[in-house]
């Protein structure tokens, strides 16, 4: 029996959380769900390093960082901040603050994907209005569309299509970042990608978003379906993930007109409700087995607080 003790940082008490709960406890594991916004760094005459409720005198284990909570810029960085703290204490983080911060920011994702020779769409990054009017400009003037994303955002939300009549939003709007991405059309003209669900590096499961809207996430209507996984998808979502170094991934892959499939995004903390619903796969269960694995195999011994 495995006899650890588990944080699992979300602020939420759902499905997702309920399932991995069990998914430790098979394992005879404890675990706790908690809130990044709860922690504090303590070093004073009465406490030093880190302050989690629950664990006055100790560190857990292990953590599963199933959410980062929304909020300033502050906020995030304290709150990843605490993920690193942990990990400098030796305690395993699953994911870690260094994989959520290269893929939490698109940029930062784009340019590793790149390096590691990944394909993806073309893309486009800067801070002013004047080139990326420019950008707009040259990639449009063949019937191109391109689509600005904001460069933290996940659910599909705040994504806008632009073609050459377009009007482009203000610095403000996009909080001083223009991400510009080709948009990738399908063969039949329709929103299709597919998202892959990647654990120790091993794509485990697939499944098919289809919509009649060009934005194909389940948050905004995308239809999941069960999806083959073929070898070619199962190798590039495997080597997206093995680029940003991650313990667990959700990988969006799109096919363009001509066949070819490209990376769209990967996502550090990605819930599985749609895709548990069309496999069979127990994917907090695997989620769980591998983490345990690691605790296993690894010679961490988390630091006493005081």
């Amino acid at each position: 029996m495995s006899n650890k003790h588990i944080i699992i940082f979300s602020d939420t008490d759902g499905l997702h959380e309920g399932k991995l709960a069990d998914a430790f406890a098979s394992h005879g594991a404890q675990s706790t769900r908690i809130s990044l916004m709860d922690c504090q760094i303590n070093y004073s005459s009465k406490s030093s390093g880190l302050l989690i409720p629950g664990f006055d005198n100790c560190l857990p284990d292990a953590v599963f960082v199933r959410a980062i909570p929304d909020g300033s810029f502050e906020q995030v960085t304290f709150r990843l901040d605490i993920l690193h703290a942990l990990e400098e204490s030796g305690v395993l983080v699953y994911n870690n603050a260094r994989a959520i911060e290269r893929t939490i920011d698109k940029g930062m994702t784009s340019f590793i994907l790149a390096q590691a020779g990944v394909p993806s769409p073309d893309t486009w990054v800067c801070e002013s209005r004047d080139e990326a009017r420019e950008i707009i400009n040259r990639e449009t003037s063949t019937n191109q569309k391109l689509v600005l994303k904001p460069l933290f955002g996940n659910c599909g939300r705040g994504l806008q299509l632009l073609d050459s009549d377009s009007t482009l939003p203000d610095l403000e709007e996009v909080k001083g970042v223009y991400y510009l991405q080709k948009q990738i059309v399908s063969a039949d003209q329709k929103g299709r990608d597919w998202r892959v669900f990647v654990i120790g590096n091993q794509a485990i499961a697939a499944m098919e978003r289809i919509s009649d809207h060009w934005i194909t996430n389940r948050a905004k209507g995308g239809k999941c379906l069960p999806a083959v996984l073929t070898t070619e998808v199962r190798e590039l979502a495997e080597a997206a993930s093995r680029a940003v170094d991650m313990n667990y991934a959700g990988v969006d892959i799109i096919r363009d007109a001509e066949g070819n499939y490209l990376v769209l995004e990967v996502n550090s903390v990605p819930a599985w409700r749609g895709l548990q619903s069309v496999i069979e796969k127990d994917i907090p269960q695997m989620l769980a087995d591998d983490l345990i694995a690691l605790c296993h195999s690894s010679d961490r011994k988390p630091q006493i607080v005081r």
